[in-house]
């Protein structure tokens, strides 16, 4: 019986601790063991004893590797846009349903601002950008990264874990082409891109597609070089929008006539002759599943992986190839999401082949809100991408940064699972660093908090510090429990409102509510000053006050 209860002991001690805690708590266990067997019991008895915990140690680290990890990111996907968050919804995302299914819904996360680039910045840092020199609008595809090379990312974090690193879509913060653009040589390496960011592989574009140089990157070079140049192209396929396809001009002779002033053609992009806007998503999927297949999972001596797959979809131009028209009822857009899914539901079939379902954590989710174009979807097909929430991309109300987030990891996460307290894409950084048992240095994740209980079902420690929001044109608003205080920007004045009772924000409570108006403002200066709003010592921010903080001295 005494064997029975160093088992017992044993399997507890594994399943109660980290990966990183369980190596050396089972091997003082053996050690334990060894000396009481050798004590207390017979040659034979003692050979058993020893095979029931080696048995147990296998299955407790087989129970307790750490996961690889893919975090799937959609440009401009509304709440409303997954069939499983939005009964009304007039398509259906059968492999996102899916992922909600086997996984956990968030039904309050938010990305940390409402346009790219600075969502991007705060999904891969957890900071919010606004600490940067970016206080406004978008970054094109060529200038320097939003982020230094010493900056901690999601992927830097876990390649000093043993994690092998990779890419594959739309990056949009920044990279450093060979040259000016009339003297390209694109025999040289681009830099300040993401294999300086922490990333082991990278194969993508560098913004969106309406934005600068287009060619498909493959570490640090195009395979075929941008040496054309376009511009927008009607899009006979969706309203209000465009197309990036051949035929391109080997020169600018034949674009639209430079500005007088600057010399600058409006809307001119350099691209490769091979780029098609309309294989992005193909493209993006088959060098994701292809560099997933190369780190050979199903091996032992694999070490785990990081995917970062960030879609151009269903960011204009909305395009959904040939197979997919006249799926759903929301005309191409509604098709155009449909496709998207249908490339995440290869991506998982994937992993069922390779046998790592189990133990890869999922995370999906989108950069912002819907683009302006839920409007018109709206009011022709009743479908409402930002569900029951207030606007969409851009802006500061729900509807510009309350994004689908949905986490799949079946080894650890319970099945159909809810959570509904808010939680924040910067938030990623630190729970992953929780995950792996690993503290975050001062100087990263300054806005990070760990929601790694509530992906176990178990208790939050701490209560997650307020959220802060951004808009486009810089306008704040700060969330904490059920409140949100909007502040003041050009004409639009401050509003409070009470998200448990009144979701769309319709009701502005400012003026019955003074009180915790006052406290929501007191935490956002605070929070803007400190340079982190996690516990720690204050930190700093890039630059000093800027204009839009009209209310602070």
């Amino acid at each position: 019986m005494k064997e029975n209860r160093f088992t017992i002991l044993l399997v507890k001690q594994a399943t109660e601790n980290s990966t990183q805690n369980l190596i050396p708590r089972v091997l003082s266990g053996l050690r334990q063991g060894c000396n009481r067997a050798k004590s207390s019991y017979t040659k034979p008895m003692h050979r058993g004893f020893f095979y029931t915990l080696f048995l147990v140690c296998l299955t407790a680290f087989a129970n307790t590797e750490r996961p690889n990890i893919i975090v799937i990111y959609t440009d401009d996907q509304g709440y409303g846009d997954v069939s499983a968050l939005n009964p009304e919804s007039k398509f259906e995302t059968p492999n996102l349903d899916r992922l909600a299914r086997e996984g956990m819904i968030f039904t309050d996360a938010h990305s940390s601002d409402t346009v790219c680039t600075p969502s991007r910045y705060g999904l891969l840092t957890g900071r919010y950008s606004w600490r940067t020199e970016l206080k406004r609008g978008v970054f094109g595809a060529e200038r320097p990264c939003l982020i230094p090379d010493d900056r901690l990312t999601l992927a830097s974090l876990l390649r000093k874990q043993g994690y092998r690193t990779g890419m594959v879509g739309k990056w949009h913060l920044g990279m450093d082409f060979p040259n000016e653009r009339a003297n390209r040589d694109w025999t040289q390496p681009v830099t300040d891109m993401p294999l300086d960011k922490g990333f082991d592989y990278f194969y993508g574009i560098p913004a969106s597609l309406n934005y600068g140089v287009l060619a498909w990157f493959e570490g640090r070079f195009a395979k075929v070089p941008p040496t054309q140049y376009t511009q927008k192209k009607p899009n006979q396929i969706a309203f209000s929008d465009y197309r990036i396809k051949p035929p391109y001009d080997t020169n600018t002779r034949n674009l639209s006539p430079a500005n007088p002033k600057t010399g600058q053609i409006k809307g001119q992009l350099e691209i490769a002759p091979d780029f098609v806007d309309s294989e992005c998503l193909t493209r993006f999927t088959d060098k994701a599943i292809d560099w997933i297949r190369d780190q050979k999972p199903d091996t032992t001596e694999a070490p785990p992986f990081f995917l970062y797959l960030a879609y151009t979809s269903p960011h204009k131009p909305v395009i959904p190839l040939e197979q997919f028209r006249g799926q759903g009822q929301a005309g191409a857009y509604g098709e155009f999401v449909i496709e998207t899914d249908w490339h995440i539901g290869r991506l998982l079939k994937t992993l069922d082949e390779q046998g790592i379902k189990d133990n890869t954590l999922i995370v999906f989710t989108s950069d912002n809100g819907p683009e302006t174009t839920w409007k018109q979807r709206k009011k022709t097909f009743q479908h409402s991408s930002a569900h029951i929430y207030r606007e969409g991309k851009r802006s500061i109300y729900e509807g510009g940064h309350r994004v689908p987030f949905l986490v799949r990891w079946p080894a650890q996460v319970k099945a159909a699972t809810t959570w509904d307290k808010p939680v924040c894409q910067t938030d990623l950084i630190a729970t992953l660093a929780d995950l792996l048992d690993v503290p975050l240095p001062a100087d990263a994740g300054e806005d990070s908090h760990s929601f790694l209980p509530a992906l176990l079902s178990k208790p939050q420690s701490e209560k997650r510090p307020p959220l802060i929001h951004h808009g486009i044109s810089g306008r704040f608003a700060i969330r904490s429990g059920d409140w949100k205080l909007v502040m003041e920007a050009k004409k639009a004045s401050r509003e409070l409102y009470n998200l448990k009772d009144d979701p769309s924000e319709t009701l502005d409570l400012l003026t019955e509510q003074p009180e915790k108006a006052k406290q929501l403002l007191f935490d956002l200066n605070r929070i803007i000053r400190d340079g982190r709003s996690t516990p720690g010592a204050a930190a700093t921010n890039d630059t000093p006050l800027w204009v839009d903080l009209t209310w602070m001295k």
